[in-house]
């Protein structure tokens, strides 16, 4: 197994990073396996969406909805509605696999990786690239 962590800044605010440039760099070398995506936060996750199109914006609306930025939560340190950000993994999971095939990513034609990060208090993120040789 080969592993990588890199950071990424998200900001401070709601965002969706496509990470597929990435991830498709770290497995070029390899030839066939699986890649795993994984995010060592409580409040952030991974997913496989589309990007581009508007669904990211979709996305995040979406989470917006079932995850309002409001004082219905527990948990209640950090910036205003900060419980939600520790709900969202339940939904978006912190990780993905994804499988590869000589050196190649096998997206579909318009799925991306994404990291997904609700949570406005942290601007910048780990995300653990490992490959398994298949």
């Amino acid at each position: 197994m080969r592993s990588e962590v890199r950071s990424v800044r998200t900001g401070g605010v709601p965002v969706v990073v496509d990470l597929t440039d990435d991830c498709a760099e770290f497995v070029r070398p390899e030839t066939d396996g699986l890649l795993h995506v994984f995010v060592p936060h409580a409040t952030a996750g991974i997913a496989i969406i589309e990007t581009g199109a508007g669904s990211d914006d979709d996305l995040l609306v979406s989470l917006g909805d079932l995850l309002p930025a409001d004082d219905r939560w527990q948990h209640r340190h950090g910036s205003h509605g900060h419980g939600r950000s520790h709900v969202m993994p339940a939904l978006v999971p912190p990780y993905a696999s994804v499988p590869v095939a000589s050196g190649r990513l096998l997206l579909g034609t318009w799925q991306s990786i994404c990291l997904v990060d609700l949570n406005v208090d942290n601007v910048e993120r780990e995300v653990r690239f490992s490959f398994l040789a298949g």
